[in-house]
């Protein structure tokens, strides 16, 4: 069934790319909106940007959507993941910036916040996208995929020459409380090396070692070191649920990413439009969150050495 939430939410933080700080309301939504973003500091009837695929319009770094009149919203993936994990299908988010705050880098702020603010069971089914036979976009070394599976599976792998890092693979089905377990802390990386060009294009205006995880040639700067092991890989897939989000009903399939990113996980979604023989919509009456409890009782600090 579709969820909303049963309260408001305010939220406030910096843009990591634009370094602006920007304030965000969640409010709850009728079945049957989905999710909508609106910039209320821009002119009233052009500041509507619905989260959808087909208004994405930029993928460096991260995902950005926007409309016909050129209202814009930077950085949506992290808040989409976290919509995608509970299983929200309804909202309203007003915001006054060109960008969601970043918070921590991951997801668990604003899961801990929906949280306590409570979910809101709607009358009627969610929409789902049942994939019937795989779909591909490849690029150089770089392929995602779908390809069909009774329940949401995410999995994908990355290779870095960096001690910290190289190969990593991790796979998760989105049942039960495996999103909030597994990979919503887990936070957005880069390279020291990188940071100097990276702020010359005017991105990554507002990032620090408070909402980013940052390496230099041999290690990981942040003093509090990692909270798994291959929290990479695992930001990783965070950041591909929060891309597939945008698709208009939940991805009944297996996601699969190698060496992936916003942009590739875009393609995949134009690529999966159009090719319509290739799924079909189907009413989820089901609550994936609330079955198949395939969790651990670990601990963030245990997952460090048990990952």
């Amino acid at each position: 069934m579709q969820h909303t939430l049963q309260t408001s939410i305010t939220l406030s933080g910096v843009g990591l790319h634009s370094g602006t700080d920007v304030t965000m309301i969640l409010k709850p939504a009728q079945a049957g909106h989905g999710i909508i973003f609106k910039r209320v500091d821009l002119e009233e009837g052009q500041n509507i940007i619905p989260a959808c695929w087909d208004h994405v319009v930029d993928t460096q770094l991260c995902t950005v959507i926007e409309n016909e009149h050129g209202a814009r919203v930077g950085t949506i993936e992290h808040l989409m993941a976290a919509l995608r994990g509970l299983g929200i299908d309804n909202l309203l988010i007003e915001i006054d910036g060109p960008e969601v705050p970043i918070m921590d880098g991951s997801s668990i702020t604003f899961v801990e916040e929906m949280e306590k603010a409570g979910l809101f069971k709607q009358s009627a089914p969610r929409r789902a996208i049942k994939i019937l036979e795989e779909i591909s976009v490849r690029d150089g070394d770089k392929e995602v995929r779908l390809s069909p599976s009774v329940v949401p599976v995410y999995s994908g792998e990355i290779f870095y020459a960096h001690p910290e890092i190289g190969e990593q693979y991790f796979e998760i089905s989105l049942l039960g409380a495996n999103f909030q377990h597994d990979i919503a802390d887990c936070r957005t990386f880069g390279f020291l090396k990188d940071v100097k060009a990276m702020r010359a294009a005017g991105l990554a205006q507002g990032g620090s070692l408070d909402n980013a995880i940052v390496l230099d040639d041999d290690q990981v700067l942040n003093p509090d070191g990692l909270r798994c092991t291959d929290e990479f890989i695992r930001h990783k897939i965070l950041d591909a649920v929060g891309d597939l989000a945008l698709a208009d009903g939940v991805i009944l399939g297996k996601y699969y990413g190698a060496r992936a990113g916003h942009e590739m996980n875009n393609k995949l979604l134009h690529a999966l439009y159009a090719n319509p023989s290739s799924w079909t919509y189907v009413d989820l009456y089901i609550d994936l969150e609330e079955s198949g409890q395939f969790i651990y009782p670990q601990t963030r600090k245990e997952r460090v050495t048990a990952a």
